[in-house]
């Protein structure tokens, strides 16, 4: 890009960059971020870019384009810059860097970091201090390792937390010889640690170790005369033996390796990455990369390894790539500093890691194939759908962007609502929108509480709200007449003209307004009007035409996902607003108020609706309250 045609500010910018490592990120038009990158001298790399953009490729150079400012920040080494870079390209995702697709969670086996840890199935991974094993493909397979190694060891299979403060009678499984009875203070934290290494190994493909250390335990057992003990150990040995027989050797040496592969074509860029410890292979997992179409394989791999490795359970000895990256030997060293040893990365030309890495690839274009043949069956699913919904509702187009709501309460206590939203007849997650719903009246009124949500919800959109900026092509309510017409209401007391449809559980039928009101007198078949009201607005009467679609029907299928995921949501959050109700830890939210006053508070009043329903003076009079920090519990428990 000639330096003329760039924007003052930038021009300015480019003469203000240090010549020290650091990250830049590229913003676009509205302050969004296009592009994070690193460089051992920001001022060196980042010129680059606008002396000659097309030398980095088409993408680049249409990125480029698009900048209207730079940012950078500065670091003391390429390490820390590398660091940064990942992180900051997690936070943003960035259109115009290659990117992992976020769209599915794996199956992790931890083990939490307690005083007696517990062996769990999960699909997040969180910086707790625990331990996790994965990522698995199937979550059956995950489950049923779990049982497996439950049956194995003796865990505590009842999966309670347990800090041993308090001890308790021994459960059933104790007296069945599955649990060594922590909490009743039967094992000691030694006993207990000692089971959970075993389980480690055993995770980390390393059971041949505990077969050798339950062979000794046996022979002892045997002459302690301790037959009963020598058979469960024998039990255990069988077991673990018949897992040996079913895993996979994929290497002569027994080693720890990730191995990468890639495959990109016009259809998109698949990583395919295969987990092999102690030389068995343990898992595999098939990642598609966004953002490379234009980038080369080598690239995508670079990419690739620095966004998997960021939040990595696990760094292997070895990492087999199958084309060369040009920040190897600084990736190289991040990794040993993450491992905490000796880390290595190579291209392995031909032998036995050669041959792995070309399995890899031939899995790769496997799930590169099937993840076309699904992409383009859900496409032809979604525009059936979306047409469907066009004719049957009578849209000017196929309804692109769909928004549901729900709403939820058990007799108007902690009521909510939910919006969800699908683009494309696909979920989008990151639009999703819970409401805590202010109104309180003194019986349930789901007709109120819609038309409040959607209130709120519109006039975000008029008011400007990032969060609420775009309009959708229709909105679903779940629910019949009643809902819809509070929601019909709410839209047409702020001008808008958003098409609405409510969708009853009862047949399945689909409620579509007519949008000019009718009068009492004269309605045509199959159409039936409702009065709505309730305490503020004055009453308006809607007319609506009943629809039964076929149960199979593209479109029905699309609305019941929507409202069956507009349910799930509203539940959810309902379910954690009662809970925090129940056990009182609304009041620690409230600042001022730690847990020695929510104590004093609940001691006092007795549970949190009592608090809700005191006076400033009453809560003012329990110790270490003032009346100002009553004021405030007051004012936020009104509000929640």
């Amino acid at each position: 890009m000639p330096k003329d045609s760039l924007p003052d500010n930038i021009q300015e910018k480019l003469k203000l960059l240090p010549g020290q490592p650091g990250c830049y990120i590229y913003k676009g038009e509205k302050a969004d971020v296009l592009y994070v990158g690193k460089a051992i001298s920001l001022k060196n790399r980042v010129r680059s870019y606008f002396q000659d953009s097309t030398r980095h490729g088409v993408r680049i150079a249409r990125m480029v384009s698009k900048v209207r400012d730079i940012e950078w920040i500065v670091v003391d080494s390429e390490l820390e810059a590398l660091v940064l870079e990942c992180n900051l390209i997690k936070q943003h995702r960035p259109p115009f860097n290659v990117r992992l697709r976020d769209d599915k969670s794996y199956p992790h086996i931890t083990i939490t970091n307690e005083k007696f840890p517990r062996v769990m199935f999960t699909r997040k991974i969180r910086k707790d201090g625990s331990k996790y094993f994965g990522p698995y493909t199937s979550a059956f397979n995950v489950r049923d390792s779990l049982q497996l190694l439950h049956k194995i060891f003796p865990l505590i299979p009842c999966g309670k937390s347990w800090s041993g403060e308090a001890e308790q009678r021994p459960c059933l499984y104790f007296h069945l010889g599955r649990c060594l009875g922590p909490c009743a203070g039967l094992s000691d934290r030694t006993e207990y640690q000692k089971v959970i290494d075993q389980v480690e190994r055993f995770l980390n493909g390393k059971e041949e170790s505990i077969v050798d250390d339950l062979k000794g335990d046996m022979a002892g057992a045997v002459e302690a005369l301790d037959f009963e003990r020598a058979a469960k150990i024998r039990d255990q040995i069988v077991a673990i033996e018949s897992v040996l027989q079913r895993q996979k050797v994929l290497t002569s040496e027994k080693v720890d390796q990730d191995v990468i592969a890639v495959v990109k074509d016009e259809r998109g860029s698949a990583i395919q990455m295969l987990y092999i410890r102690g030389g068995k292979l343990i898992g595999q997992r098939q990642y598609m990369l966004d953002g490379a179409a234009d980038s080369s394989p080598s690239e995508a791999v670079q990419e690739f390894v620095k966004q998997y490795y960021t939040d990595a359970p696990e760094v292997p000895r070895e990492i087999l790539l199958p084309v060369e990256i040009e920040e190897r030997n600084i990736i190289q060293t991040w990794l040993r500093q993450r491992r905490g040893g000796a880390v290595t990365m190579e291209v392995p030309q031909q032998g036995e890691k050669s041959r792995l890495v070309d399995m890899a690839a031939a899995n790769a274009e496997q799930a590169l194939n099937q993840f076309s043949t699904e992409t383009a069956q859900k496409e032809l699913w979604a525009e059936e759908a979306m047409t469907q919904l066009q004719d049957t509702i009578r849209l000017d187009s196929p309804p692109i962007r769909v928004e549901g709501y729900d709403i939820s309460n058990i007799q108007g206590t902690a009521p909510v609502g939910s919006m969800v939203v699908c683009e494309n007849g696909q979920a989008a997650k990151a639009e999703y929108r819970r409401f805590k719903v202010r109104y309180h009246p003194e019986s349930p009124n789901d007709f109120a509480m819609m038309h409040e949500v959607l209130t709120r919800r519109l006039r975000a959109y008029i008011d400007g709200d990032e969060k609420f900026q775009k309009l959708p092509d229709l909105i679903m309510i779940d629910g019949g007449k009643g809902q819809l017409g509070a929601a019909l209401k709410a839209r047409d007391e702020l001008g808008l003209t958003v098409p609405m449809i409510g969708l009853a559980k009862r047949h399945e039928l689909v409620y579509v307004p007519n949008e000019t009101p009718v009068a009492l007198e004269g309605q045509i078949e199959k159409t039936q009007r409702l009065e709505y009201s309730y305490e503020r607005p004055a009453p308006r009467e809607y007319s609506f035409r009943e629809i039964e679609l076929p149960l199979n029907s593209p479109g029905l299928m699309l609305l019941r996902k929507l409202r069956d995921e507009a349910h799930r949501f509203a539940l959810t959050f309902h379910r954690k607003l009662r809970d925090k109700r129940i056990s009182g830890s609304a009041l620690e939210e409230i600042p001022g108020v730690g847990p020695r006053r929510k104590r004093l508070l609940l001691r006092t009043f007795g549970s949190l609706e009592a608090v809700r329903r005191a006076t400033v003076e009453e809560i003012a009079a329990v110790p270490t309250m003032t009346k100002a920090l009553a004021e405030k519990v007051r004012e936020y428990l009104a509000e929640a």
